[in-house]
């Protein structure tokens, strides 16, 4: 046998080698698709959400129990929404009524249901320059800005059009000021980022920010920020929380039903239990309040109220128009 016969048996070992991996492979992977029978549910949802880690352990119980596998994009609501508008999710948890409603009434979202709520507060530098800790919202938004002007205060703003952007843009307004003038001054800083990177953003300058309670008690116990809560007072702080399946008629190759049997999962005695509970042992208290016994039972008539007020449209959790025939939801 010459040296070159070697050489080309030596190769056409090698190519059946590859060919039989790749066939191996391929038909490993065919076998697994056919055998297969879990869905696929995209979630797209607010970085709050996400960054506590509420919904691994979510998941973790949703899909021992359920033949679907859930997938979440994390992102601020803004883009959240964004995302299901082009089909790319199949349902939305997210925290701003305003956009939850252009969402329905734009023919993109059906069975809007309320899920949990908890409080955004102020936080800022233990030191607290410009003294409003105690305070109300407004006069504490004031006295930042005075602080800030005088040079003795920063303000990081989440400025990703996220649910948590729009309340602190609402704040603003509420205390009479114009926020577009405001983020041209010096001391008030845009993050463009999600909580928890804000968060470290105002860790880094001493800065105020506005945080939801849940990331705020989060990375405070984790020992990432060292900023102390100042205004945790008032109905202009509440944050509810609410699921939204993606409009079928508008985006055909969404998976509707999972995102159905998802809604009734986190609505059901025990997803509401799992909110109630996440948090307590590591946190000492709950990051987010369980709202469907709430609203269901009156059992808090002020903190109904202030969901009503804030979150209800036109009386309505969600209005009988994009209840999508499904009324187990809201009985």
């Amino acid at each position: 046998m010459t040296v070159a016969s070697k050489t080309e048996r030596k190769i056409w070992i090698w190519i059946t080698a590859l060919v039989l991996v790749v066939i191996t492979s391929v038909a490993g992977t065919a076998y697994y698709i056919a055998t297969s029978t879990r869905e696929k549910l995209v979630i797209s949802t607010t970085t709050s959400l996400y960054d506590t880690l509420l919904l691994d352990v979510i998941e973790d119980q949703f899909e021992a129990e359920y033949p679907i596998d859930l997938y979440f994009i994390s992102a601020g609501t803004g883009l959240a929404i964004k995302h299901a508008q082009r089909g790319d999710a199949d349902m939305i948890l997210v925290h701003d009524p305003s956009k939850e409603r252009a969402f329905l009434e734009n023919g993109h979202g059906v069975c809007r249901k309320i899920i949990a709520y908890n409080f955004f507060a102020i936080v800022g530098p233990e030191a607290d320059p410009a003294e409003i800790n105690g305070l109300l919202p407004p006069p504490a938004l004031l006295e930042i800005v005075e602080a800030g002007r005088n040079g003795q205060a920063k303000w990081v703003s989440r400025g990703d059009d996220s649910g948590t952007h729009t309340k602190e843009k609402g704040l603003w307004n509420d205390a009479g000021l114009n926020r577009t003038e405001l983020r041209e001054e010096e001391w008030y800083i845009e993050a463009g980022a999600g909580m928890g990177t804000t968060l470290q953003i105002a860790e880094q300058f001493s800065a105020y920010t506005l945080a939801d309670m849940g990331t705020y008690l989060k990375y405070y116990k984790d020992n990432i920020i060292t900023l102390k809560e100042l205004v945790t007072q008032g109905e202009e702080l509440l944050n509810v929380y609410s699921g939204i399946a993606v409009n079928k008629s508008m985006h055909p190759n969404v998976n509707f039903d999972g995102a159905i049997s998802f809604i009734e999962f986190l609505i059901s005695e025990r997803g509401q239990q799992i909110i109630k509970d996440y948090g307590k042992n590591t946190y000492g208290q709950s990051l987010f309040y369980p709202a469907v016994g709430l609203l269901k039972e009156n059992t808090e008539p002020a903190a109904v109220q202030w969901i009503k007020n804030y979150a209800f449209f036109d009386g309505y959790e969600c209005p009988p128009e994009y209840q999508n025939d499904h009324p187990e939801l809201y009985s």
